[in-house]
């Protein structure tokens, strides 16, 4: 029998198909194959309780509890009234606490792999009892900080707040856990710095991998939407639209790179891809050659027909995925310089790094009347740079490699 780990992710790890999900479910893929995993997540998106047994298939036991976005938020201003985070309310659920509190004492747990500082609430009453690895993967708090240089009046000083308390929440897991991993080796160093020097030495890089089998132009794939892809002139950028980075990156694109670019290629397009549009992101899809698809089956198929793929962050912590993936696929890619923080020594073949309007707007330009091309460096780079079991193996030693099957 393998050992027993209690696994806590704020979202269900299934599908891959957003940044935080592609790394919970590839580490729980891999931590199955050493550990019987017992599993605590919540479902924010009724679409995924369809994938409930995909999750279960690597797993001794699970617990999904699906929960309202529009609750948890209002939920999550009780915050305001005790000095907490108000992320720490908005996935605190007394179903899931007697769950882990009953898995704990019926299976004997003594290792335990949280990601997301939010679900660290339901162990840290254990602390003494636990061996805990906390992977925060990015530094949140910073995020908030950047919402809230993005806005104005009570909306900046909630985010600012956010990024006060938060800060302070995740010092002090990562003084009480026994490692706190962070998913690149510069934010890794930037966290050290903001921990007391005991604490620092407790503090890991865990990378993200990347399945460069799926994402591959020589993969099969099938689109599965009504789209003439192969026939279009295009630019494309992946991720799930309710993300507000993500938001942020293409209204920054439509609106200071687009214009442009359709004026001297009027059947240039720009296909915006994934899953939970905001209403804003919606909009743009009222100017010419831009097309907001929502969720669609397979994301490849717009990679491996676009002319090129954008990156263009304006807010971001970590590693992309989706300039990750798009090297994977081979395409041209233009990325901010925030985009590709966390990813170095990479080819440059391919891939130019900017922030500039006119830069980004003389990129597309070029990319779109040229013939389709294969960024062959950069797809290779990603075989031999990006291996999920190179990158996670770290992990096991951080659990105690000693009582892990090999």
């Amino acid at each position: 029998m393998k050992e027993p780990l209690l696994y806590l992710c704020h979202r269900i790890p299934f599908p891959p198909n957003k940044g935080d999900k592609i790394a919970s479910y590839n580490i729980l893929k891999f931590l199955s194959q050493h550990y019987d995993i017992y599993l605590g997540c919540f479902i924010d998106d009724a679409y995924d309780t369809r994938f409930e047994s995909d999750v279960r298939a690597f797993c001794a036991d699970c617990k999904f509890i699906t929960i309202s976005r529009s609750f948890s938020k209002l939920k999550s201003l009780t915050a305001l009234l005790d000095g907490k985070p108000i992320t720490l309310p908005f996935y605190s659920r007394k179903a899931m606490q007697r769950w882990v509190d009953g898995v704990i004492d019926t299976h004997h747990i003594n290792k335990t792999f949280i990601f997301s500082s939010s679900m660290a609430q339901y162990v840290e009453h254990y602390n003494d009892r636990l061996h805990t690895v906390m992977h925060f993967v990015d530094i949140d708090s910073d995020k908030w900080l950047q919402y809230a240089e993005k806005t104005t009046g009570l909306m900046k000083a909630i985010y600012q707040r956010e990024h006060r308390t938060l800060a302070k929440y995740e010092i002090a897991i990562a003084d009480a856990f026994d490692i706190s991993c962070f998913v690149t080796p510069a934010e890794t160093e930037t966290f050290r710095a903001m921990v007391p020097a005991s604490t620092s030495m407790k503090v890991q890089p865990l990378e993200n991998g990347l399945d460069s089998l799926f994402f591959s132009p020589d993969a099969d794939h099938h689109l599965a939407e009504s789209y003439d892809l192969k026939n279009e002139n295009y630019l494309v950028f992946t991720g799930a639209m309710d993300y507000w980075a993500n938001a942020d990156a293409v209204i920054w694109f439509a609106q200071h790179v687009w214009p442009s670019v359709i004026k001297q290629i009027p059947d240039a397009k720009f296909y915006i891809v994934g899953s939970s549009p905001t209403s804003e992101v919606k909009a743009l899809a009222a100017a010419q050659g831009i097309t907001v698809t929502g969720r669609v089956h397979d994301v490849r198929p717009y990679l491996i027909h676009a002319k090129g793929a954008v990156a263009p962050m304006q807010i971001a912590r970590g590693v992309q995925n989706k300039v990750l993936e798009a090297m994977a696929m081979g395409k041209p890619l233009l990325v901010s310089p925030l985009g590709i923080e966390g990813i170095d020594n990479y080819p440059t073949s391919h891939l130019t790094v900017s922030e500039h309007p006119d830069e980004s707007v003389q990129w597309a330009l070029k990319t779109l009347t040229e013939e389709l091309t294969s960024a062959k460096e950069s797809r290779v780079w990603i075989e031999n740079t990006y291996s999920w079991n190179a990158k996670l193996f770290p992990l096991l030693n951080y659990l105690g490699g000693s009582n892990v099957d090999q």
